[in-house]
Formats: C-alpha cells, structure tokens, sequence
C-alpha cells in the first residue's frame, strides 16, 4: 500500500500566542446584576422605599417580585424592562422591585405575590394585569393603554 507520510513538524507560535492549554471548565464569570442593568433610564425603586400611597395618582406601579435576585424570572423580567425604558416613561411607570419576602413590604401584603410575579397597577391602585412569568414592556405599554384613564389622558393630548 505504499509508504507512511510522517506526521508534521511542530509548529512555532509567537511568544504572545501562547497560553496555558485550557483544562477544564473556565471560572464563570459573575452573572451581571439586574438591577444596575435595569437602572439606566428606568424609574426603579425597591419596595421598601415607597408605598401604594407615595404613587397613588402619580404614577403606574409596575411590581416585579421574587423570592430571591437569582431568580431566573427576574432577571428576564429586568433584562426586558431594560430594553425599552421610554415606553415605560411614557406612561409614568414606576418600577418596584421587592425580592425579599421576609421584608413584609406592602405592596406583598396588599398584593400577595407567590414566587415570581409581575403586577402592573394603575393611577388610583387598581390592578390591571398580573402575570407570573415576565412581560415586555410593549405587553405592558399595551395593557396600560387599554384602561379607561390612559385613552383618557390621550385623549387629552397626554403622552
């Protein structure tokens, strides 16, 4: 059958090339904070810091809760919101966040959250929608828009 090729010579790398093979799996990095991902150009507070009463007639509460920051859900839930904050500002809402439910904040003793749960209210506190796995802001912004007092306020030439 014929002769047998020999293998190929070794090959030089620059010294800048070379690296430690890898071995393994390499260290994850930290998983990035959905809050500070969310933060920029999003009205966000956490629960603890306002209440039913400090939004009643200013604004829209949007409530994302978890049992933890690490939930999974969560951090979707806080990755959409931070895609298209204008939408949200446009309708004056204000995000709440409350991942602790040993805080006993109040909006968890008004709205009684299990696990994940996103609750969009209106001006005077009433509930519009409540979901337990997360919403883009374009399902939001539509959710709001449908009440009575948003075709109100368009109709006024509000934003």
């Amino acid at each position: 059958m014929g002769a047998a090729t020999p293998p190929p010579g070794p090959v030089a790398l620059p010294e800048e090339g070379r690296r430690a093979p890898a071995r393994g799996i390499a260290p994850a990095s930290p998983p990035p904070d959905p809050l500070s991902q969310a933060s920029a150009g999003l009205a966000l507070a956490d629960a603890a810091e306002v209440t039913p009463d400090d939004l009643r007639f200013r604004a829209r509460p949007v409530i994302v809760f978890a049992d933890t920051p690490e939930d999974a859900s969560f951090s979707a839930q806080m990755a959409l919101l931070a895609r298209d904050p204008a939408t949200l500002a446009a309708r004056d809402v204000q995000v709440i966040v409350d991942t602790d439910p040993a805080s006993g904040s109040a909006w968890r003793t008004i709205l009684r959250p299990r696990g994940f749960s996103l609750v969009v209210l209106d001006k005077q506190g009433m509930v519009i929608e409540r979901r337990p796995t997360p919403w883009d802001t374009r399902e939001i912004g539509r959710a709001i828009d449908k009440t009575p007092e948003r075709r109100a306020e368009v109709a006024r030439g509000g934003r």
